[in-house]
């Protein structure tokens, strides 16, 4: 567990606190993590299909990668909209963040 320096705390309540407060901190971090890592990957395929395409025209690897980035989008979407419910981010930004990347794989066809 990752320690919080600051006073120590008195009652047993606020030890419980303090422990539950730490527990979700590193929950929090982890749920972030995965989440900007997810969105990493999707945009990387995105953007690496769309310089393909600039490149050649029609060409199948360009395919992999789009169709690879649709079968992400439920991942996507799925880790946004727990992150929003579970107050990570808030639910307007799980929307325009899900919103902006099905425009983006729908524009890279």
């Amino acid at each position: 567990m990752i320690k919080i320096n600051c006073m120590s705390p008195i009652t047993k309540s606020a030890k419980g606190a303090l422990r539950q407060s730490q527990r979700k901190r590193v929950q929090n971090l982890q749920n972030e993590k995965k989440l900007k890592n997810l969105l990493k990957e999707v945009k990387n395929l995105i953007t690496q299909a769309q310089a393909k395409r600039e490149d050649e025209q029609g060409s199948s690897p360009l395919e992999k990668k789009i169709e690879k980035a649709k079968k992400l989008l439920p991942q996507v979407f799925k880790l946004l909209d727990k992150a929003a419910k579970t107050g990570l981010i808030k639910s307007g930004t799980a929307a325009r963040k899900k919103s902006r990347i099905a425009k983006a794989i729908n524009k890279s066809r």
